[in-house]
């Protein structure tokens, strides 16, 4: 059975994220921050954000759920120089289906713009966004997307479960931001691919702005906590394109002692090979590590 956990709490029975959240998302946002500046940034006229640089490097264009969501911190960390990004929002406010049926049909809109930039591929993010309705209807978004732009397209959805194959995944521990409903259904949506999620275990987190409070510390902790409930668990899965993760995979693996596939970084990989890249970022955990000699 799915369960939602809370976040962890101190001794005083305090949420321990709230007494570093302020200097923990400083941090993340300072390092994010950094990156683009090392990159370069602008706003088009259509409102999408493109990466400067070089416009013989490849460019991947990213959908993404939130309005306000700009190049993506991770995929400048993993991939630096070697490839450029170009991004819009759709204005998800809540990670429930409710709120992800209020914005599919802003996606081909979005891929339009996208293709009018330049890109050459495009990845719709939000893992839940594409995974709340099953496999098939996952299809279908990524069909939206190519009918509208006439290019190759991915989705977050896709990237975690062709990076899970990679590594050999079978019994997965879950470990996720959603409340029941999502992970239920993430769940489903695991076994169409023939992995079996031997537990499910969220945040409850339905605020797409609360998810920037579970600091980095909260997720590592909570990501083994997960795994250690779930022993027999060949692999681990932290769904969330949310979560800041890029920097946590290798420490989970070295505390599990298993792989861990985790939405935006895996997300970044497989759009990273759609236009050309071998995805590798080593350092960032075996798969990422191993892409490279792949």
């Amino acid at each position: 059975m799915t369960r939602a956990s809370p976040a962890p709490r101190d001794e005083q029975g305090r949420p321990e994220h709230e007494e570093v959240r302020m200097k923990v998302s400083r941090r993340v946002f300072l390092a994010g921050a950094a990156g683009v500046a090392a990159v370069g940034c602008s706003r088009e006229p259509s409102g999408v954000l493109i990466s400067d640089g070089d416009p013989g490097v490849p460019l991947l264009g990213l959908i993404f759920p939130p309005s306000d969501r700009g190049i993506p911190e991770e995929g400048v960390a993993m991939y630096g120089e070697r490839l450029r990004f170009v991004v819009t929002g759709l204005g998800l406010d809540r990670m429930t289906p409710d709120g992800y049926d209020s914005v599919v049909d802003l996606i081909p809109r979005a891929a339009e713009k996208l293709a009018a930039a330049g890109a050459e591929a495009i990845e719709l993010t939000g893992t839940s966004l594409t995974f709340y309705k099953g496999e098939e209807f996952n299809q279908r978004l990524r069909k939206a997307v190519v009918d509208a732009s006439g290019l190759p397209a991915t989705t977050m959805s896709d990237g975690v479960i062709e990076a899970l194959k990679a590594v050999g995944a079978g019994r997965v521990a879950v470990a996720t931001a959603y409340n029941d409903e999502v992970n239920a259904r993430l769940g489903a949506f695991l076994r169409e691919h023939n992995l079996e999620p031997v537990v499910i275990t969220g945040l409850g987190i339905e605020a797409i702005e609360d998810v920037a409070s579970v600091t980095q510390q909260d997720l590592l902790e909570f990501s083994v906590r997960v795994r250690e409930s779930a022993p027999d668990a060949d692999s681990v899965l932290v769904s969330c394109g949310g979560f800041r993760t890029l920097e946590l995979i290798a420490p989970i693996e070295e505390r599990t002692g298993v792989p861990v596939i985790s939405s935006m970084p895996h997300g970044l990989w497989a759009g990273a090979r759609l236009v050309g890249l071998d995805g590798s970022a080593p350092g960032y955990g075996s798969l990422l590590s191993e892409s490279a000699t792949a």
